[in-house]
């Protein structure tokens, strides 16, 4: 089973986006090093705490530092751009790295009200998302002849194209237009079961792919200890719940005391939205993927952890890949 890596570029506090993008790379280079397939990076916007709002030029940044590694987004979100417009910058960047880049699509906005408007996009245009997603691949495909419109670059790059949801909308879609899915159950797993049996029961084989492909997302938080992996998860548990508490921010230092951060009665709803997880040292991580792999049967995992120290993320990430081989 492949294992890829999706990254936010998390910028601690105390830290900045210059640096949070440098260790970027060198998380992916190590990544790469450690036989990681693929290395997505996600677009969200107006979050001091995230550093990969210019997904695709963050990418390109990326694959010009890697060599082998796939590099994709996880994803772009379609209703803030026009296909063309996409078609574009990812078959730019196919033709400058050749076929390692990879391109997730996803109905939300990545943001608010007012980042949409300052987008000059608006909500009506998830409606138009199954509609935008034939044409972005169509720009992709083969030449047509007679078009009006094509996309150079893009025309005939044939960048893969990857679903992203975390509904059964998304998982219904992939399905019936043959279509790999990955699922954000790292931070929304309550339609994971059923979205993944109605992919995989639904799946119409066409000309972007004959079975169906799923990609299970995974917060995985691993030390070598699991008393230290605990603490280093209070980072993602106390930046989630001010992320849903409307106070965004940079990523937060781990802490002993998560009581005094989270209040307990939101601890429960934290920790269930987060609960598609491994945490712990070697043993415990691979036990707990381990479960995950035999109750999805994921024909890749991604995995996403912030954590606030980047030699202990990259600590992290490297005993995920020892345990799962």
């Amino acid at each position: 089973m492949d294992l890829s890596i999706l990254d936010l570029a998390p910028v601690p506090e105390g830290s900045d986006t210059r640096t949070a993008i440098a260790t970027s790379v060198s998380l992916a280079q190590a990544a790469e090093a450690q036989g990681y397939k693929r290395y997505w990076l996600a677009e969200h916007h107006n979050m001091p705490g995230i550093a990969s709002a210019a997904t695709a030029v963050l990418i390109d940044h990326i694959a010009g530092q890697t060599s082998s590694i796939r590099v994709g987004a996880g994803g772009i979100m379609l209703p803030n751009h026009a296909p063309l417009a996409v078609a574009e910058a990812f078959g730019t960047l196919a033709t400058i790295h050749g076929p390692r880049i990879d391109l997730g699509l996803g109905r939300a906005p990545g943001g608010d009200g007012a980042v949409m408007y300052a987008l000059r996009r608006g909500m009506q245009r998830n409606d138009d998302f199954p509609n935008d997603v034939v044409e972005l691949l169509s720009y992709l495909g083969p030449r047509r002849a007679g078009a009006p419109v094509a996309a150079h670059p893009g025309e005939g790059t044939n960048v893969p194209v990857w679903i992203l949801g975390s509904s059964l909308y998304g998982a219904s879609l992939a399905a019936a237009l043959g279509l790999p899915y990955a699922f954000a159950s790292h931070f929304a797993p309550g339609d994971l079961d059923q979205a993944v049996s109605l992919y995989r029961q639904r799946f119409q084989p066409g000309p972007w792919g004959d079975a169906p492909r799923f990609m299970l997302a995974v917060n995985v938080i691993a030390a070598d200890t699991d008393a230290e992996a605990a603490r280093l998860r209070t980072s993602q548990q106390i930046s989630f719940y001010r992320l849903r508490s409307g106070q965004p921010g940079k990523l937060p230092p781990p802490v002993d005391d998560l009581d005094a951060h989270i209040p307990p009665q939101h601890q429960t709803a934290v920790n269930a939205t987060l609960r598609i997880s491994a945490v712990g040292a070697a043993d415990a991580v691979e036990s707990q993927l381990d479960e995950l792999v035999a109750k999805y049967e994921p024909d890749e995992m991604i995995l996403t952890g912030n954590i606030f120290d980047p030699d202990a993320r990259l600590r992290s990430y490297a005993i995920a890949a020892e345990v799962m081989g």
